[in-house]
């Protein structure tokens, strides 16, 4: 079972029932602690999105995700990500946008210029 505010609150209840029947104990309380700690392991999860141009507008052309600590690389024409901005519409938030110096010489370029990263932590 995954800890949520819920599973709390129905702790918390128990709890109180069995304290008024003069039974509550201390693993009882230290089962609440553990929960309540689980509450604030939040993890971050990683997408690295390759659009077209450096507007959030822009066609995404190559995706990476990393989603409870594996990397996926989903198939583009299944992604519900067609653009940044769809990403961002389903709570992802940008954390690194494009390097514009990467896009000034074509020639030049050692890396992926029109990159974004999102993120978002649950």
């Amino acid at each position: 079972m995954g800890a949520t505010i819920e599973s709390v609150k129905s702790q918390v209840k128990q709890s109180i029932e069995a304290f008024k029947r003069g039974d509550l104990t201390e693993e009882r309380l230290n089962r609440i602690l553990e929960t309540l700690e689980m509450l604030n392991q939040k993890r971050q999860d990683l997408l690295y999105l390759q659009a077209g141009s450096t507007s959030v507008n822009a066609g995404v052309h190559g995706m990476l995700l990393i989603q409870n600590g594996e990397v996926i690389e989903p198939n583009l024409d299944e992604s519900p990500y067609k653009t940044v901005l769809h990403a961002i519409r389903d709570g992802w938030r940008i954390i690194k946008f494009p390097e514009m110096a990467l896009l000034m010489d074509e020639s030049r370029t050692y890396g992926l210029g029109c990159e974004f990263i999102l993120e978002k932590w649950r």
